[in-house]
């Protein structure tokens, strides 16, 4: 293996830190998403973050919400991103043992938009790569993933092996994720399992985005939208179909 054939140049990657900490107050989350994102960028992938609490985002499933009652909705601005992105990341913290408020938002909005389709004529997420890192002080990593995952699963995601990582501290009060602690270093950096799933993640999210880009997606037949609304529903016992 040479290091030409991991040149991940093309591929866009988008973060989603549902912290529910304004920007600029330090986000816990905000540490492990660094490190995904510097392997990435190492290897050619372009990086954004988005801090959702930063943004007027209104709540609802439809696309946007400004058709529905609300004043402002910057979700339809949010999405080109999401349109342009090859691998979307869902980060954030567990409260109550599960996902943020922030984060269920987020999740809510994606499925607002995740019936559109393709020039295939698929849903729009065909193609797309999804996984998840998650933070906290309490139980809950492996619930909240399962929530996450499944989620950007069924509206289209594909979702390579092992595509979540996460770090909880003793639990009950005490450090988060990269807090400075009396010794000088900081709370979970230098945890090995943390850092060796959150690497086997980010490497598993940039192969398989890479394999479906040189593919052109996620073969167009069998699984089309358009395809079924014209009519192909009634061809449903045609075994080439199925």
């Amino acid at each position: 293996m040479t290091k030409k054939q991991w040149d991940f140049a093309g591929i866009k990657t988008l973060f989603f830190n549902c912290t529910l900490k304004k920007s600029p107050e330090v986000s816990h989350t905000e540490f492990l998403i660094d490190i995904s994102q510097k392997i990435m960028e190492k290897h050619g992938v372009s990086t954004d973050v988005i801090r959702p609490i930063d943004h007027d985002i209104a709540t609802g499933v439809y696309p946007d919400m400004t058709k529905k009652g609300w004043e402002k909705d910057d979700w339809p601005k949010i999405y080109k991103k999401v349109q342009a992105a090859d691998i979307v990341v869902l980060c954030g913290p567990i409260w109550l043992g599960d996902n943020s408020s922030v984060m269920k938002q987020v999740i809510e909005r994606l499925y607002s938009t995740s019936g559109e389709l393709n020039k295939n004529g698929q849903y729009a997420d065909y193609g797309k790569v999804g996984g998840c890192l998650i933070t906290g002080n309490e139980d809950g990593v492996k619930h909240c993933a399962m929530n996450v995952l499944y989620s950007l699963g069924h509206i289209g995601y594909t979702i390579p092996p092992q595509a979540d990582a996460g770090w909880i501290g003793e639990a009950g009060p005490g450090p988060s994720y990269g807090d400075q602690l009396d010794n000088g270093k900081r709370a979970g950096i230098d945890n090995d399992f943390t850092n060796r799933n959150t690497t086997f993640m980010t490497w598993n999210l940039m192969h398989i985005a890479k394999m479906l880009k040189d593919a052109g997606g996620i073969p167009a037949y069998g699984n089309q939208r358009s395809e079924w609304d014209a009519g192909a529903r009634f061809d449903f016992e045609n075994p080439e179909y199925r």
